[in-house]
């Protein structure tokens, strides 16, 4: 049964869909998805051609917008908008500590993980948009993974579209984990640094909070166990148009003084706990490496392994040597599975993933080149979540992909450059560029 509501500007549907499990076996076991329809309310009844949003990730669902800001806007003028929740994600039959048990021990619930990569959710695309469009093809927006998503899905599916629309997510067609994160590290030095240049007084900050959590033992109020490494991490924010601001922000008040002496504030660590907690999104720590397997090698804990061949993020050697703390982001390592709650039930099955070494191939280099679809990327200059340079080589490989290089945006430009980005790929995907 579907719902249908409004907000101001719009007219919602709530759509729900059932896919199998597992692909290759239509008959067997299924899931549910579920999707919201998005439509301009002075739209509603006219015949419109149909835009899918293929969030970010692995493991976010679709954007819970209020009415129709930023992109979202734009395309409900010319378009009906499907906001998808890929399966695990969202309402899509969640994957989680609860929910993964019921697939049985680590072995089973593994086993279960293979089936939430790009390939399936492009095979799901496919049976809703038979039911939704009834045949005809749609144009795909992908931001981030969900630009892997489209890559895939012209790999496979060419046929359900009419375009495709890509904002940050231009994957390698063949590299393996350890390339994406020999390439990821020195970006995230750059970032670091950009950031450090611009608030200098966070050098101190940072450093201080790194001593402290190297000489206490720090327990977050959601029974996140804040180490060092983990504070590192929320480098990840640099990737974002605000991300500096709201690093330096969290920053500047992070003591209080106690009885006991200096004290991380509660006010701190409940925002830091927000901003690391996998609690609402753990299958992308679960599957975040797995989206770049795809030969007979394992990507075994590979962030984690190209760490040590950059001594420089060594906190505690930064310290000792009076240099600035450094800032990682955009990693999964096995240490998350101990000091998240979230996270902590599933650390065997997060391991056994890693030995993997059966993953199938996600695009297919020779349909790519002989693609017919209109493509258009965005490609943001030194992204720190996606390689530019990968990106670039992939644009080549891709028959007909138009490109948008710009230093304008970070990551989020869908966000934060919104009907502007989207005007600029669609026009691109007609020659009208």
């Amino acid at each position: 049964m579907s719902h249908r509501y409004r907000q101001p500007g719009v007219v919602l549907t709530d759509r729900r869909f059932t896919v199998p499990l597992d692909h290759a076996d239509p008959a067997g076991e299924t899931i549910g998805l579920y999707a919201r329809e998005v439509v301009a309310s002075d739209k509603e009844h006219q015949d419109l051609p149909w835009l899918l949003y293929l969030q970010g990730g692995p493991g976010f669902g679709a954007d819970r917008f209020v009415g129709r800001p930023g992109w979202l806007g734009r395309a409900l003028k010319e378009f009906r908008v499907l906001l998808l929740d890929q399966r695990g994600t969202g309402h899509s039959s969640p994957v989680n500590r609860q929910t993964l048990p019921l697939r049985g021990g680590p072995a089973e619930q593994a086993d279960h993980l293979t089936r939430f990569r790009a390939d399936s959710i492009v095979r799901d695309c496919e049976l809703v948009r038979r039911e939704v469009t009834g045949g005809a093809p749609w144009t795909v927006l992908g931001q981030s993974y969900g630009g892997f998503c489209a890559v895939t899905y012209l790999s496979f599916a060419p046929e359900g579209l009419a375009a495709a629309l890509i904002t940050g997510g231009l994957p390698s067609l063949d590299a393996h984990a350890d390339d994406v994160y020999r390439a990821a590290y020195p970006r995230m030095e750059r970032k670091t640094a950009a950031h450090y240049a611009r608030y200098p007084q966070d050098v101190e900050r940072a450093r201080r909070i790194a001593d402290h959590l190297l000489t206490h033992e720090v327990t977050l109020p959601s029974g996140y166990r804040l180490t060092v490494e983990a504070f590192q991490s929320l480098g990840s924010l640099l990737g974002g148009s605000e991300g500096s601001h709201r690093l330096h922000h969290l920053l500047e008040d992070a003591f209080v003084l106690t009885p006991h002496g200096p004290e991380l504030s509660d006010a701190f660590q409940e925002q830091i706990q927000g901003l690391l907690s996998y609690a609402s999104h753990p299958l992308y720590a679960l599957v975040h490496e797995s989206i770049y397997g795809q030969d007979s090698r394992p990507t075994a804990w590979a962030a984690e392994r190209v760490r040590a061949e950059f001594p420089q993020f060594d906190a505690a050697k930064a310290l000792a040597d009076d240099g600035p703390l450094p800032l990682t982001g955009e990693t999964v390592h096995p240490w998350l599975f101990d000091v998240d709650p979230a996270l902590r039930p599933l650390r065997e099955t997060a391991g056994l993933l890693a030995a993997r070494t059966d993953w199938t191939p996600l695009y297919e280099p020779a349909r790519l080149a002989a693609n017919e679809v209109p493509v258009a990327a965005a490609i943001y200059h030194d992204d720190l979540y996606v390689d530019t340079a990968h990106s670039l080589r992939t644009a080549r490989a891709v028959r007909g992909l138009r490109t948008w290089v710009t230093d304008e945006f970070e990551h989020d430009g869908v966000r934060a450059g919104g009907p502007r980005v989207l005007d600029r790929l669609l026009a691109l995907t007609r020659d009208e560029v």
